[in-house]
């Protein structure tokens, strides 16, 4: 009896949550096709060798169609792609979703899409469930309820999805978040931590593996996934703030490293000039109140939770840093 072979298209391979997942899904031995508008570029990066790099646009459907359908068709395309910088995000992150549901509608495949706490408002806090009330405040949250949407629209039809979502991203390669652009600095000696949140209030992480191989176990199990379906990971709960900040403190060996408040008033100032600024402006409130994801529907689906100890997952993060 043959086997139907596991071929997934990555959109997004170039970026944090996609690249790592296209290396996960690479080694647990399916095939793995990127699509990028440098194709050429992206395949001659250190890390990206054994993927099948394809030119093309996300936000040209028939590129994508195209490259789901190529030779074999794909049963899994990993929606890991977001505009660069934070402008024109509803013109651009609407319409690549929708070109990924004509690619699932094409192949069959199922889509997955790496889920934000940015659907949250302040209502659902502090314990979020798959089940909380999705009330965004800000302008990228109603974006991404959109969008997610979209997604739970087309399960109408029959079109599979999967979404994974998970606390503030922090590892190896894990792109643009807030430990490594707020906390600690890429390349540099740690003399300080930066930390945006309130003494004693409690924040939640995800090491960036450990979701990549969360969302690699659930779709080795299809036969336990609904047609629209969303799980959350606990990842690591830093209670009051503070494990976080002890974990760099001890993986750095410097017991005595100072920590700093994030300088928000700062914020408001620079919101018009910085785009980036006004994003963070508006996700303030993030971490004005406690944060914690229950993950009681992954565990009785997994039976337990990826999870790397954090003296580890800091230690590697670091080191990818270079901040040692």
């Amino acid at each position: 009896m043959t086997t139907s072979p596991r071929i997934a298209l990555v959109l997004g391979a170039t970026g944090g949550i996609g690249g790592t997942l296209a290396r996960r899904l690479l080694a647990d031995g399916w095939q793995v096709r990127a699509l990028h508008r440098h194709a050429a570029t992206a395949s001659r990066t250190a890390g990206n060798a054994g993927l099948q790099w394809l030119q093309g646009d996300a936000m040209q459907r028939a590129d994508v169609v195209s490259a789901a359908l190529q030779g074999a068709p794909a049963t899994l395309i990993v929606h890991a792609v977001n505009p660069p910088g934070y402008r024109h995000w509803q013109q651009l992150v609407l319409p690549m979703i929708d070109n990924s549901i004509a690619a699932a509608r094409a192949t069959g495949a199922r889509i997955l899409l790496p889920g934000t706490i940015y659907n949250y408002g302040p209502d659902a806090l502090p314990e979020l469930t798959e089940s909380s009330p999705q009330h965004p405040v800000t302008r990228k949250g109603a974006v991404r309820v959109e969008l997610e949407q979209r997604l739970r629209t087309a399960a109408d039809d029959g079109v599979r999805s999967l979404i994974v979502r998970a606390g503030d991203f922090f590892g190896p390669h894990a792109g643009n978040n807030w430990l490594s652009q707020g906390l600690v600095k890429p390349g540099r000696e740690v003399t300080a931590i930066t930390y945006p949140g309130k003494p004693g209030l409690g924040h939640q992480w995800a090491y960036l593996p450990d979701v990549a191989e969360t969302m690699l176990q659930l779709v080795n199990r299809p036969e336990a996934l609904a047609t629209f379906d969303t799980f959350h990971m606990q990842g690591h709960w830093d209670q009051d703030g503070a494990r976080m900040t002890e974990a760099i403190r001890t993986a750095l060996a410097k017991p005595a490293l100072p920590v700093r408040a994030f300088p928000w008033w700062l914020v408001p100032l620079a919101a018009p000039l910085v785009p980036f600024f006004s994003e963070l402006k508006e996700m303030r409130y993030l971490w004005q109140q406690a944060i914690r994801m229950d993950n009681s529907k992954l565990r009785s689906v997994l039976g337990s939770e990826p999870h790397t100890p954090l003296a580890q997952a800091m230690r590697n993060t670091l080191e990818a840093l270079a901040c040692h």
